[in-house]
């Protein structure tokens, strides 16, 4: 089968294109922006990549369209279609899908698709999870929206056999599908381990509230078999009342409380226990940090003995965990100042990933570099929430750069330990005359943020301190 997929650079609609050459099938794809690092890992794979959308690419006559959901129906200021090959799409009638609707007819199919969804740690949590089945022997699948430094790739097949249901391991984004397809992405795996690891209000661009968040949620909890997991936050009010609307699975809560049935930690995130109902199962001693990677652990090994996988062994193979590429990522180090990459971008992971830092760096001063730059803290539905994610940090810095929110307003409460800048070399400037030898400089965004982490390196080493 030939497949050419419309927004083919992004994360997702990258991995699915990884998966379908795996399998076998030509690809092709086109994507606004074609540039590295996703454009070398595709083409590499044998993938031609065909920069913006223009109709004539509907001369490619593929089997079928792979539309991600960056797509649209729309016009641009001049009049002219935002996505002309869409357009030719449906005038010409060929046949056209979603990335999500292409990976469960082509993919998951007849797997035991293990799903990890939540507002976050999706990404740490799948890749903690692919890693336990890896290092336990079943080579799965996977699909995850970041590099886990364990693989090296964000998607693979893994192992398939004719005789069982094979592992798949998958990021299960609440993000809508398609621009025909409102509905989330997660609705279309039919997960028989679904792991809900919190859930807050996020994608202010496509949901009115919380509440529309948990029905999508739930949702999902329709698509679990009766022989198929829950793996549930306990400290989650939102995910309590997305299964007070219905449940039909088991259920495994972590995060509880006492001897209360379910999964625990005793112990500091870098060391602890694993009890389940109050009896100790395994142990955990690895390189992470913060008490959102320990309960992520703790989802992980849950949901790892639904297939047979003992909390003991899962425990052993997280030791040897290497976590994702921008999660707390050291990017470098000059004049004796730190500089960090990680890919926090809603206040509260804000506040968990500075949290996290502040419990490795203990006294030293922590410089908060960031850019409000998903769809939701474009629109600054959240920023009154950003002085207290930042709390823990002794100065941060925001690159304003493309807001239609007055950012210097939402930090006043902050007084002179914020400042803003807006464009990104003022942004390196005001981090330069601050920073002193052993600082920490800690730059978060979903997105490139400019090449930041390079320009601060750069900055730093010629400064004199």
């Amino acid at each position: 089968m030939h497949i050419h997929i419309l927004g083919i650079c992004g994360t997702f609609m990258g991995g699915i294109a990884a998966l379908a050459r795996e399998a076998g099938h030509r690809v092709t794809g086109c994507d606004a922006n074609v540039y590295p690092p996703m454009s070398d890992q595709l083409r590499s794979l044998g993938i031609e990549l065909i920069e913006g959308y223009g109709a004539d690419q509907l001369a490619l006559k593929p089997d079928l369209f792979v539309i991600g959901n960056v797509v649209s129906r729309g016009k641009r200021v001049n009049g002219a279609d935002a996505f002309p090959l869409m357009e030719a799409i449906l005038d010409d009638g060929a046949p056209y899908t979603s990335g999500p609707q292409w990976l469960a007819e082509h993919v998951l199919q007849g797997r035991h698709v293990m799903a990890v969804a939540g507002t976050h740690g999706k990404t740490t949590t799948t890749s903690m999870l692919a890693w336990i089945l890896e290092a336990c022997g079943r080579e799965p699948g996977f699909l995850v929206g970041g590099v886990p430094l364990n693989f090296g790739i964000s998607a693979r097949l893994g192992k398939v056999s004719f005789s069982q249901r094979p592992p798949f391991v998958i990021e299960a984004d609440e993000y809508d599908t398609a621009f025909f397809d409102k509905r989330s992405k997660f609705v279309h795996y039919r997960p028989r381990t679904a792991l809900l690891n919190n859930l807050e209000y996020d994608h202010a661009d496509i949901f009115p509230d919380l509440a529309a968040i948990e029905t999508q949620f739930h949702h999902l909890v329709r698509t679990v078999p009766p022989s198929g997991r829950l793996v549930v936050n306990a400290r989650e009010e939102a995910l309590d009342r997305v299964l007070e609307r219905g449940c039909w699975s088991g259920v495994e809560r972590f995060g509880v409380k006492g001897d209360a049935p379910g999964w625990r930690a005793r112990g500091e995130p870098h060391a602890f226990d694993v009890l389940k109902s109050g009896v100790q199962v395994a142990r955990v001693e690895w390189s992470l940090i913060g008490e959102h990677n320990q309960l992520n652990a703790l989802a992980a090994i849950a949901a790892a003995e639904h297939v047979g996988i003992a909390p003991a062994e899962a425990a052993a193979a997280l030791a040897r965990f290497e976590n994702v590429r921008r999660r707390l990522e050291l990017r470098g180090e000059a004049n004796r100042i730190k500089v960090y990459d990680d890919f926090a971008h809603h206040p509260t992971a804000m506040r968990t990933t500075v949290d996290g830092l502040r419990r490795k760096v203990g006294l030293d001063r922590i410089l908060a570099v960031f850019e409000p730059r998903s769809n939701t803290m474009k629109l600054g539905t959240m920023k009154a929430q950003l002085p207290w994610a930042l709390e823990e940090a002794d100065l941060s810095f925001c690159h304003t750069g493309g807001l239609d929110w007055d950012a210097a307003e939402a930090l006043a409460p902050m007084g002179d330990k914020a400042m803003v800048a807006n464009s990104i070399d003022a942004l390196v400037a005001q981090v330069v005359r601050a920073a002193k030898p052993g600082d920490h400089v800690l730059c978060m965004s979903n997105g490139g943020f400019g090449n930041v982490h390079a320009k601060l390196l750069d900055a730093l080493a010629k400064a004199v301190k």
